[in-house]
C-alpha cells in the first residue's frame, strides 16, 4: 500500500464538501508575524479580538481566514504549520460576517467570579482537551453554524469534531508527518497569491 502525502489527506479532508467554507482560525501567538505573512499573500483576514488594539496585542491574537484549496497561503499554512499548533479549521456553509461574530463571541470565557478570560479555543491543543468535557448545550454554542472542526492531536495526526443528536462525534486520522526544519517564517514554502 502507498503511502500518502499527508497535505493531500488533509486538504482531502478540510475540501471535502464543495458547499461548505473553509476557515481557519490562525494564532498569532504560535506563528511568527502572522500579520506580516498574511499581507503578504494577500489574505483577507479580520482579527478576533474587538476593537482598537495596541501591536503587541495584534501580533498574538487570533485572526479569521478563508482558505482556498489551491491557495500559496493554504499550502503554507498545512505544510509550515500543521503538528505547530497554529490554529483550527472551521467548516461551515455560512459567509464570512455571520462566521466572525460567531468566531468572535467565542474569545471571552468567564471564570466563575464574572471576571473575563481570553479562551483560546483556537489552539488545538486546548480543543482537543475541552470539547469531550461539553455538554449539549456548550457545544451547541461552540458549534453553532460550524459543521465540522478540525485540527492535529498531540501526535500530528487529523482530529475532526462535529455534534449529532446533541452529542460529541468524532473521528482520528493517522497521519505521517515528514521531518521538516524550524522553516515557517512568513512566505517560506510558498509564493504569494
Amino acid at each position: 500500500m502507498a503511502i500518502q502525502n499527508p497535505f493531500d489527506v488533509l486538504t482531502r479532508h478540510l475540501f471535502a464538501d464543495p458547499g461548505t467554507r473553509v476557515y481557519a482560525v490562525l494564532d498569532g501567538a504560535a506563528i511568527p508575524d502572522l500579520p506580516q505573512a498574511l499581507r503578504q499573500h494577500r489574505m483577507e483576514a479580520v482579527c478576533l479580538y474587538r476593537g482598537e488594539l495596541i501591536p503587541e496585542l495584534a501580533r498574538v491574537a487570533p485572526y479569521q481566514v478563508v482558505l482556498e484549496r489551491e491557495s500559496p497561503f493554504t499550502a503554507w499554512v498545512l505544510q509550515q504549520g500543521w503538528g505547530r499548533h497554529w490554529g483550527i479549521f472551521a467548516l461551515s456553509p455560512v459567509e464570512w460576517r455571520p462566521m466572525r461574530e460567531h468566531l468572535c463571541g467565542l474569545v471571552m470565557a468567564y471564570d466563575p467570579d464574572f471576571q473575563p478570560l481570553y479562551f483560546r479555543y483556537y489552539d488545538p491543543r486546548v480543543l482537543r482537551v475541552y470539547l469531550p468535557t461539553c455538554d449539549a448545550d456548550e457545544l451547541r454554542t461552540l458549534f453553532g453554524p460550524i459543521s465540522r472542526l478540525l485540527g492535529e492531536d498531540e501526535d500530528g495526526g487529523l482530529l475532526k469534531f462535529w455534534v449529532a443528536g446533541g452529542q460529541l462525534g468524532s473521528e482520528r486520522i493517522e497521519l505521517e508527518i515528514p521531518a521538516r526544519s524550524q522553516a515557517g517564517e512568513p512566505g517560506q514554502g510558498a509564493g504569494k497569491e
